[in-house]
Parts: structure tokens; sequence; C-alpha cells
């Protein structure tokens, strides 16, 4: 059991990207269903579904057991993530709107974009598969969270954050195209998009609607 954690812990690139992006994911679910005031089963299964949602759609997507379904060191991890919002809340006002949960966020958003890259590389998808199921992986489980905090997933209207997956997936695909390892290319997409998610949150960044470019009135 040990040895077992070690290697998803440390084992390589895409566990390393995994034990990161559930941690930080479930933290961010979690924080999110406590400021709805959300019971303790309810916080855990938000949490869960946003650190598993976007991997599980990922799994399916490649016609592969999903993860979450294979070890029970990846729940553990997920309630780990879950343990520490439940911590957070006990020693900060806002924990959803508190610098650690959007740090934990944007890491989380670039661990899962590099795993999903990942694993459709080495399924052999087409350029545009890499950069979709690195952004499902990325943002599925934030979307299913909202659904369940009973609102439309912000992805979808709001801030600077599925394009930060986009451009992540991207730039795996690039720098796996010119025939750079594939650790490189796993580091070129975390840098890539925890870089652009927190210069979006820093600088306030989002894409334009159709009533801000004036095209159609309000």
């Amino acid at each position: 059991m040990i040895q077992n954690f070690i290697t998803v812990l440390f084992g390589d690139q895409f566990a390393v990207m995994n034990t990161i992006g559930l941690i930080a994911f479930a933290l961010v679910g979690s924080a999110k269903a406590i400021r709805e005031e959300f019971d303790l089963f309810g916080i855990t299964v938000v949490g869960l579904i946003m650190a598993f949602a976007g991997g599980t759609t990922r799994d399916l997507l490649v016609s592969r057991v999903p993860l979450a379904l294979q070890s029970s060191i990846e729940i553990s991890l997920g309630l780990l993530g879950v343990g520490l919002a439940i911590a957070l809340s006990a020693v900060l006002t806002s924990p959803d709107s508190h610098p650690i949960t959007l740090v934990s966020d944007a890491i989380g958003l670039a661990a899962f974009a590099t795993t999903g890259a990942i694993v459709a590389t080495e399924t052999n998808v087409s350029a545009f598969g890499v950069v979709a199921i690195a952004t499902i992986n990325a943002v599925g489980g934030g979307a299913v969270a909202d659904i369940l905090l009973d609102r439309s997933p912000f992805i979808l209207f709001d801030d600077f954050y599925a394009s930060c997956a986009v451009l992540g997936g991207s730039a795996y695909w690039a720098v796996i195209t010119v025939g750079a390892a594939g650790s490189t290319a796993a580091v070129a997409c975390a840098v890539v998009t925890v870089g652009t998610r927190l210069a979006a949150v820093t600088y306030g960044w989002n894409l334009p609607t159709i009533q801000g470019l004036g095209l159609i009135n309000s």
C-alpha cells in the first residue's frame, strides 16, 4: 500500500500532475460548497466531483476505465483536498476567495490540462483532440461542480479560465510536435496554463461578449 502510494505521488509526470490536480481541485470545490453552506456530505461530494469529473470524462473519451475506479488512492487524495478545505474554513473568513484557493485553482487547472494532454497524446488523437481533451480534463470538474451548486458553469460566460487550458494544451502539442521530450512538453503546458490563469486573476482578464463588442444591443 505504501509503495503504491509513493508510486502515485512520484512515479512519473502523469502521476505527479494527477496528484497535484486531485488535491487542488478537491480543495477548491469543497471551498465553494462551504461558501454555499452545504453539509459535510455535500462538501465532500462537490469536492470529489470537481476533482474527478474532468478526468473521468477524459478516460471515457479514450475508452479506458476511469482512474477513480481503479485505485482507492485516487479517492484518498481527493479526500485530502476536502480535508484541507475544511481546515482552511476554520481559520479563514472567505476560504473560497482567499489567495490560497485561487492559486490552488490555477495549479489544479494546469495539472489537469497537462494530464489530459499526456493521455490524449498516448492515445494518438489529432492535434485538436489533444487540446480538447486537455481542456475537458481541466475544466470538466468545475463545470459539473457549478451545476451542483445551482449555477451556470462560469467557464461559459465569465473569466479567462478555460482559455488558459486551451493555451496549455496547445503548448503541449507544439512542444511534442517539434520533437521535444514528453517531460518538456508537460512543463510547458503547466507553465503556460498556470501563468496565464494567474495573470488573468491579477489583471482581471475576460473574453469579450457580443454585447461588449457592440455588435448587438444589450
